[in-house]
């Protein structure tokens, strides 16, 4: 039988309250349209007695105004869900053994098509049967193997011949090392040493000979720069990466010495006088004055490496006999100071491979010396190095900003009357070891320098690379440990030897330090004329890489063959959550998402990884199935750390283990401090063994998506752009911009490995990428938002609530970034309102913002004169408390939130903290509270100015003051005291209709769900409502009913009274928590195992008996019900991300508020002096600076 459906029945007074208020509305509509500019005076008073009726029966009837309500979205199935589909071969025109070389060898997608298909005629299949060797040890190393179908092995066999399995290789997969196809280029082609390939079943490779690129960089040299570049790139960013900052290898990188000794010799001509007096030191007669250090430690004989050794000595010999006839004649002169000029940019126009080399080089950046002297100078920062003698081999460094000490040799000009002679001799030795074709190529392009002992020539993390070579001395290159201030000997280079090449080809930061540990003499070439020289003769580029792969240990040469480097396209699955957990994952560029799946199907986003963040390492490590699906939001790049390579890593090398350790414990204890209090619930979303990441945070990329044609959307990127350059390089991309950098067809498909390389190498060059979209569905908006890891949707704050023609049509289609709203005003306009219907038209979005605009961005200008304006803008400082810089800082994972405790009337002090840390100069974000900090936080995210939200609460405070309205609000205490009527209307009176959505600053309040034993969290909503429901004490007012679902909801303070852990899961890199909490006693008697009320009632009415502190029924409750509050706070006061505060305020009472004014001023007197002790130990200056 079918149920019935159920009959409501209504009673008489429910239906007269609904026709009542039917009536009521129709009224109020035409008394609203009566209500107009053209009414005349003598009615007017007519109107106001109706609207006073108006009121008076809404009142009676319990009318309210009907507001708005954010409707709850679930994410976009796009955005939570891999694609199924397997990569397409059908739908490419070119074969697919051609496609499964281009997906998996990643340097060959910088090729331009034609090129790559040429290259590919090259290739040939060879098939490898069950245990067969595809290559051993012996063969030449000169091949790049694609898997098309079976598995093969790749195995390291160890010194004592056990052979290891370092990784298993699928269909798809390659095996190669890109320093073995350096090797073929340069001429030095090796064999196979300790690496062999066994198919583990029966197999089908493809096999590309290394010799095909000799042919295709022949008449294309220009393509060589850029491989070669990318090979370093790769040995950088991928191997290094790996190895150093995660493993926390240094010296086994590189061939090195072992044993430092105490002053090295140069071998010299016998008649050879050594500089005296800032040159070089007195030599001893027995002892010669070079050692030699074999180049070709990777694989070559050691004989090869002695005769290397003795070329170099034989080399720098002539520039020793000048240097020594030259000592006599030389005066003492002091070093000249260091002046930098910037080179101005390379000019605009489509972009070849030199122009896309200088980019990746970021030859736009780098500082330059001035040509027009006679001798070159440049400024640096001065540091303080100080060496200690350890037996270990490590080395500390403390640096410092010290002018010129004894502690901190200069490092200048080479001056004398022959300096000319001796950098002439220089420079024939140089051409000669870089192979240069026509020694004229380096005039003007080295300088002659001189280092005193002790003078450090680079530091580790500088932007600005150059070229050292060596001529007198030598130069100590040092690496900083991970985690520690040590920095462990790497290598030494000696006289004939380069330095510093490796960052000169990347563009990237320097990996270690170049140290003069005695007096050396050195020539010294900078970047850009590298580059230079380079653009003349292209080939010079393979003997400076050889220089950089013979450095390398034979232990990075395996490495290379084990790690890969992969590409993940957008929207496939690098793993699915149950999977076998059998690597590591390091992300280059890009960004994927990882999401879990409940056990009842539903599946809820945990977080987002972006450009150097590890993926699964707690998975792998612990040997776990994969507790998530992660996949691409974009197209990514990424280094895969096989299992058995690192297990190999951990036998050879044991120190590792205890960096794993470090780095397992690092991961678990971010992801206990992200969870939410003692009650996580489960809408978190958050496996145990997953990594918990902000979804918002380490963003790359982001595009601007304006609304309509009214949004100032140029004017708004270049002013973001302005803010975002203040926390790092920041890059503004247009099809405008494109075109001019890589032509007009540079969005055609024949281009897309192409675009897709100069735009990843931009992510590298840059903080953030900021791409603007067309106003229109074009090619180049199209791939905005492919690229973009976050999607801004910039609206008017001011007109009504709409949703634009190019975000509908981009509604249908499958966008997986994220999508924020931002919301722009007019500066002294009206504030934020009808948020949420903004909201409730658009699909899910992650957040909102509102931005006060300055009004020259409404400004109309043509873009010249706009240019014109943000050139003059960005010369100056941006301001760090407007709101372009709040929008920044939110993009870049800087944020800073403030959280304020709840304790009462104490809670007035929070006022007084706000106004020290305004006038502190202290940023503030994001605002969160329980209790009186979630009405403090609320007014104050409302006003964001100190002196006006002190004013609205001191008013509030009086009411709160009020014994005629509390005693009228008594009622029969079956639930509480008070009805709560006197205080709703106080908070209400405060914060009126104002929905949470509509504050200026980001909001949140906790609650205590007593219907569901839960902790709520509220980001939208009524105000006053939430705010009321935070300050809702227990036997004093009724809990108040949720809106939204009907739970009762009690003060926050009973589960969380100082939420700093809320604020950081909503993606604060610092919160600044206050504490005004009641402080219990802790010293209570001990009076035995009974306890007589009698006995305590005696000891309080006897004067003379001494007095014992036994906790009474109702302070034992109120202790049971904050157990928990108290544990969360302990685990926050010592959380690395809280600045923790509190004033000295527990003389006041819970219900002082008539001690406002005394109050706040004990706050902004503490508040001052703490803020003093931040800006005098830099504490401000580290929570203002990037994350990074």
């Amino acid at each position: 039988l079918e149920q019935e459906s159920p009959r409501y029945r209504f009673r008489k007074r429910d239906k007269m309250l609904f026709y009542g208020r039917k009536i009521m509305r129709k009224v109020s509509q035409s008394t609203s349209s009566l209500m107009d500019t053209t009414i005349s005076s003598a009615s007017r008073p007519r109107m106001k007695r109706r609207l006073r009726m108006f009121n008076l029966a809404r009142k009676f009837l319990h009318m309210q105004k009907e507001l708005p309500k954010l409707q709850m979205k679930e994410p976009s199935p796009v955005l939570l869900e891999a694609d199924l589909s397997e990569f397409d071969m059908g739908s490419s025109h070119l074969p697919s053994e051609v496609l499964f070389m281009l997906k998996n060898v990643r340097v060959l997608g910088h090729f331009e098509k034609p090129l790559f298909l040429e290259l590919c005629k090259h290739m040939v299949f060879q098939q490898c049967h069950q245990g067969e060797y595809v290559f051993r040890p012996g063969q030449p190393d000169s091949s790049i193997y694609v898997l098309q179908d079976g598995k093969l092995e790749l195995i390291l066999t160890e010194p004592d011949g056990k052979e290891t399995v370092m990784k298993e290789v699928f269909p798809g997969d390659s095996v190669h090392s890109l320093l073995s196809i350096l090797d073929v280029l340069t001429g030095h082609q090796r064999p196979y040493k300790t690496v062999s390939a066994r198919a583990a079943a029966n197999s089908t490779i493809l096999r590309l000979p290394v010799e095909a690129f000799s042919t295709i960089f022949e008449n294309y040299p220009e393509s060589l720069v850029r491989v070669v570049q990318i090979i370093m790139v790769r040995l950088q960013r991928v191997t290094f990466l790996a190895l150093h900052n995660y493993l926390g290898l240094t010296n086994e990188l590189f061939s090195h010495v072992r044993a430092l000794l105490p002053i090295l010799k140069v071998v010299s001509h016998p008649a050879a006088e050594p500089l005296k007096a800032g040159g070089l030191e007195p030599p001893t007669p027995t002892m010669s004055r070079c050692i030699s250090m074999p180049v070709d430690i990777a694989g070559g004989s050691e004989a090869g490496g002695r005769n290397q050794g003795v070329l170099r000595s034989c080399r720098a010999t002539r520039v020793v006999d000048l240097l020594q006839a030259h000592v006599a004649t030389t005066p003492e002169h002091p070093p000249t100071p260091f002046s930098c000029i910037s080179h101005p940019c390379i000019q605009k126009g489509p972009r070849s491979d030199f122009d896309l080399a200088y980019e990746r080089g970021r030859i736009s950046v780098s500082l330059q010396e001035d040509r027009t002297s006679t001798f070159p100078t440049f400024s640096r920062v001065k540091r303080t190095v100080t060496l200690e003698e350890q037996p270990s081999g490590i080395y500390r460094y403390s640096y410092g900003r010290d002018e010129s000490t004894p502690m901190n040799p200069p490092v200048g000009p080479y001056q004398g009357s022959q300096s000319s002679t001796i950098l002439e001799t220089a420079k024939q030795e140089l051409g000669k070891l870089m192979k240069l074709e026509d020694p004229s190529l380096l005039d003007n392009r080295v300088q002659l320098y001189r280092a005193k002992a002790g003078a450090v020539i680079a530091c580790e993390g500088e932007q600005d690379a150059s070229l050292y070579f060596v001529i007198c001395g030598c130069l100590h290159v040092y690496q900083q440990m991970i985690d520690k201030a040590e920095h462990v000997f790497l290598f030494l280079t000696q006289p004939g030897e380069m330095v510093g090449q490796l960052g000169v080809l990347t563009g990237e930061p320097l990996i270690y330090t170049i140290k003069a540990n005695r007096d050396c003499t050195f020539l010294k070439m900078s970047k850009m004329d590298f580059y230079d020289i380079m653009r003349e003769q292209p080939s010079v580029v393979l003997t400076v890489a050889h220089i950089v792969v013979a450095r390398m240990s034979p232990f990075v040469r395996q490495m290379d063959f084990a790690i890969d480097w992969m590409a993940v396209e957008a929207g496939r699955a690098l793993y699915r959550q149950g999977d076998k957990s059998d690597c590591t994952y390091i992300v280059l560029n890009g960004r994927l998402r990882s999401v879990i799946q409940k056990g009842s199907g539903k599946k809820e986003l945990v977080g987002e990884y972006g450009r150097a963040d590890l993926i699964g390492v707690v998975e792998a490590l612990t040997r776990q199935p994969r507790a998530t699906t992660v996949h691409a939001v974009r197209d990514s790049e990424l280094a895969k750390l096989p299992e058995g390579t690192l297990n190999n890593i951990k036998r050879r090398y044991p120190q590792v283990v205890t960096r794993l350790i470090h780095l397992l414990s690092q991961k678990i204890l971010g992801s206990l401090q992200q969870l939410r209090g003692p009650f996580a619930s489960s809408g978190l979303g958050m496996a145990s063994s997953s990594e918990p990441i902000n979804p918002t945070s380490n963003l790359s990329t982001v595009a601007v998506l304006p609304v309509c044609d009214s949004v100032p959307a140029v004017a708004f990127s270049l002013e973001l752009k302005h803010a975002l350059d203040a926390i790092g390089p920041t890059l503004l991309l247009t099809s405008d911009v494109l075109r001019i950098n890589l032509g007009y067809l540079a969005l055609e498909s024949i281009q897309e490995y192409r675009l897709s390389g100069w735009l990843a190498q931009q992510e590298d060059s840059h903080r953030i990428v900021l791409y603007l979209t067309d106003s229109t569905l074009t090619s180049w908006t199209v791939r905005c938002i492919r690229q973009a890891d976050c999607i801004l949707i910039v609206g008017m704050g001011d007109q009504e609530p709409m949703v634009g023609k190019l975000e509908q049509t981009l509604e249908n289609t499958a966008v997986r970034a994220l999508k924020q709203l931002v919301l722009l005003h007019r500066e002294g306009g009206p504030g934020p309102s009808r948020t949420v219907e903004w909201l409730n038209m658009r699909s899910w979005c992650s957040g909102h913002l509102h931005i006060r605009c300055p009004k020259h961005i409404f400004t109309r200008r043509n873009p010249a004169k706009l240019q014109e304006t943000y050139d003059k803008l960005y010369k100056k400082k941006a301001d760090i408390h407007s709101d372009f810089s709040r929008l920044a800082r939110v993009l870049t994972g800087n944020t800073i939130a403030l959280v304020l405790g709840g304790g009462g009337a104490r809670g007035c002090s929070h006022i007084g903290v706000i106004k020290a840390m305004e006038e502190s100069g202290i940023p503030i974000d994001m605002v969160g509270g329980t209790s009186i900090g979630a009405f403090i936080g609320a007014l104050y995210a409302e006003e964001r100015c100190a002196d006006s939200t002190m004013q609205r609460a001191r008013e509030w405070a009086k009411c709160m003051n009020s014994v005629f309205a509390t005693v009228l609000d008594l009622t029969y205490p079956i639930t509480s005291m008070f009805s709560g009527s006197a205080f709703n209307d106080s908070i209400n009176k405060v914060f009126q209709d104002k929905q949470i959505e509509d504050l200026w600053l980001p909001y949140f309040n906790v609650t205590t769900d007593i219907t569901a034993s839960a902790m709520r969290v509220h980001t939208d909503g009524s105000l006053w409502r939430y705010v009321r429901a935070s300050m809702t004490l227990s036997g004093y007012l009724p809990p108040l009913c949720d809106p939204k679902d009907g739970n009762l909801l009690m003060d926050g303070g009973y589960i969380n009274n100082l939420p700093a852990d809320i604020a950081r899961s909503m993606g604060a890199k610092t919160v600044v928590a206050i504490d005004v909490g009641s402080q219990d006693e802790t010293d209570l008697c001990n009076y035995g195992d009974t306890l007589s009320g009698w006995w305590l009632l005696w000891k309080r009415l006897n004067p003379w008996a001494e007095k014992v502190k036994v906790p009474d029924m109702a302070e034992i409750q109120s202790r049971l019900a904050y157990v928990s509050c108290v544990r969360q706070l302990e685990v926050v006061k010592s959380s690395s991300y809280c600045e923790y505060i509190r004033p000295p305020i527990d003389s006041f009472k819970t219900m002082d508020f008539g001690k406002f004014d005394e109050i706040y001023e004990v706050g902004y007197h503490h508040g001052k002096m703490v803020f003093d002790h931040w800006s005098q130990y830099d504490i401000i200056e580290k929570m203002v600076k990037d994350r990074r």
